[in-house]
């Protein structure tokens, strides 16, 4: 493990925290108020080390399923929706009336997945917490599972908290869990498992590692974490999964300590704009396409032409974010579409110059332009 690794991390800017249910409620016993309190000093902590701090948090459900007197987690959407709406009431009041203690303000936001889906809306929530933290507010985020659908909700809240990342730039993403880190195998399960102390976010052996069993409060496990932390590293961040538990966690992460796994990116950030295109979930369609053009996008990162196209599915419409797949199935890319589906497959497989006379029309030469695809 190097040093130098964790002391470039410690000298960065912009932190996300993700907060899972097990520590905020005491393992579902109600918000903790402690446990907040200590992460609230924490926070001011960093803050006084000149850093920017966004809170992902869980603990919404928890929190409602224990004011209904419910024992397990449901699994009907309209009760997961009604526990939300009760358990966000704590769950908001409890961060704000201790992190105001510390002399801090704090900012609510809820999103849903089709908040970040969507362009306008993207930048909207972006333009939000870039200006709460130009303002020294402390944006506290959770999903909107009061309004969440099954095909919008975000899953599970190590999800939110990489695709938060790449909303506001983050310099690193942490996520406190109940185990020390990544290790080789379920400790759980094999006692001979080893943690580990640095790994590559792309490194594919990660998913052999990870289990998929989340606790009894959330919907994750180290699986999703692990997951979190490849999407962050696509926009640069580097991600610290480590225990809750551990006295003074952030300060001490904050410091260059060696603690929890820290997953390295292999890349630097993507501009803004191919971000939002890398950590997009849902695709409203897909384009396959044939080998000459799959290597013209890995090789040279030009646009989607339509003379490279050989199948359209799906039915989106001008503007959609599409996946693009080789012969293999294998994805290459995803992008905006120049032309909706009924438009794509008539042009597919045609040179540019014939599109006037296929369509009666011609908006773009090419069916995804360079600066709206982004390699996967």
């Amino acid at each position: 493990m190097s040093n130098n690794v964790r002391t470039s991390i410690s000298h960065t800017t912009r932190w996300v925290v993700k907060i899972g249910s097990a520590m905020v409620t005491r393992g579902g016993q109600g918000v903790d108020l402690q446990a907040i309190d200590r992460w609230a000093a924490q926070v001011h902590a960093l803050r006084a080390a000149g850093k920017e701090v966004v809170i992902v948090t869980s603990g919404a459900v928890a929190e409602g399923m224990l004011r209904l007197g419910w024992s397990t987690r449901p699994t009907a959407l309209h009760e997961l929706q009604a526990a939300a709406a009760v358990g966000q009431m704590g769950l908001a009041q409890a961060y704000e009336s201790v992190f105001q203690r510390h002399a801090m303000r704090t900012a609510q936001i809820l999103l849903t997945h089709d908040d970040l889906s969507h362009r306008v809306r993207y930048l909207n929530a972006r333009s939000t917490l870039r200006t709460l933290l130009l303002h020294d507010v402390i944006p506290v985020v959770n999903e909107n599972d009061t309004v969440a659908t099954e095909e919008i909700r975000f899953g599970d809240n190590d999800t939110l908290a990489a695709l938060v990342a790449n909303l506001v730039e983050a310099d690193v993403l942490v996520i406190l869990t109940d185990q020390q880190g990544l290790y080789t195998a379920d400790p759980r399960k094999d006692a001979s498992a080893r943690l580990l102390s640095e790994v590559r976010a792309s490194d594919p052996a990660l998913a052999g590692m990870a289990s998929s069993e989340g606790g009894a409060l959330g919907r994750g496990g180290m699986a999703t974490k692990v997951r979190a932390a490849q999407r962050a590293a696509r926009s640069g961040a580097a991600t610290l999964i480590a225990s809750g538990s551990e006295l003074d966690v952030l300060t001490r992460l904050a410091s260059g300590e060696e603690l929890g796994t820290v997953f390295l990116p292999d890349q630097a950030p993507l501009v803004a704009r191919k971000q939002w295109l890398a950590s997009q979930l849902h695709v409203a369609g897909r384009l396959h396409i044939d080998a000459g053009a799959a290597r013209v996008l890995r090789e040279q990162g030009r646009s989607l032409l339509p003379v490279g196209v050989r199948g359209v599915e799906g039915q989106f419409q001008r503007g959609d974010l599409v996946a693009v797949l080789a012969p293999d199935g294998a994805e290459v890319a995803r992008g905006l579409a120049n032309y909706g589906a009924e438009d794509a497959r008539k042009i597919q497989g045609q040179p540019s110059h014939a599109l006037p006379a296929l369509l009666g029309y011609e908006d773009e030469p090419e069916l995804i332009h360079r600066d709206n695809l982004v390699l996967i």
